[in-house]
């Protein structure tokens, strides 16, 4: 296995992980937070897909997914505290978008040249990420950094364990 290899293969362990745990959440379910002052699983999905994509322009500018105007805004930290429907999208759309970011990501690793990995990442991240592939390894593993807070929601709403 080779470091894209290794990459890919972190990104679908995380992609199955979340939406094994939103597959029978519904959009209302979205809204609920794991605990008092924590971001509720819509804002955190949004999150999760708007960090995937200024993650990845930082990397390739030309590469990766295009947001819906408005999308970073309704999900920066500005709006946090915000419970209102209407703000958010649905759990398909949530699914369509990060699916759409995921294969943007994908393809710019792909075409990525394996001796970059090695170079210095962005100036703004290099204290915890100092390499560019520690930036694509950020990608990869992101979602699993919510994923606990997925599982607690879960456990709230009465849902089934599922992993």
């Amino acid at each position: 296995m080779n470091t894209k290899d290794a990459i890919r293969s972190t990104m679908h362990v995380s992609d199955t992980t979340i939406k094994k745990y939103l597959s029978d959440l519904s959009d209302a379910d979205l809204l609920t937070r794991p605990g008092a002052g924590c971001n509720h699983l819509a804002w955190q999905l949004g999150h999760l897909i708007t960090s995937e994509v200024m993650l990845l322009k930082r990397l390739s500018p030309e590469g990766g997914a295009t947001l819906p105007d408005g999308f970073a805004e309704a999900h920066s930290r500005k709006s946090t505290d915000n419970d209102e429907p209407s703000a958010f999208l649905t759990k398909d759309q949530y699914l369509a978008l990060y699916d759409t970011v995921r294969t943007a990501t994908r393809n710019v690793l792909d075409r990525y040249p394996e001796p970059d990995f090695d170079l210095p990442g962005p100036e703004h991240f290099r204290e915890m990420l100092p390499t560019q592939g520690d930036i694509f390894t950020l990608i990869a593993l992101h979602p699993m950094m919510h994923a606990g807070q997925f599982a607690v929601v879960r456990r709230q709403l009465g849902k089934p364990v599922l992993i």
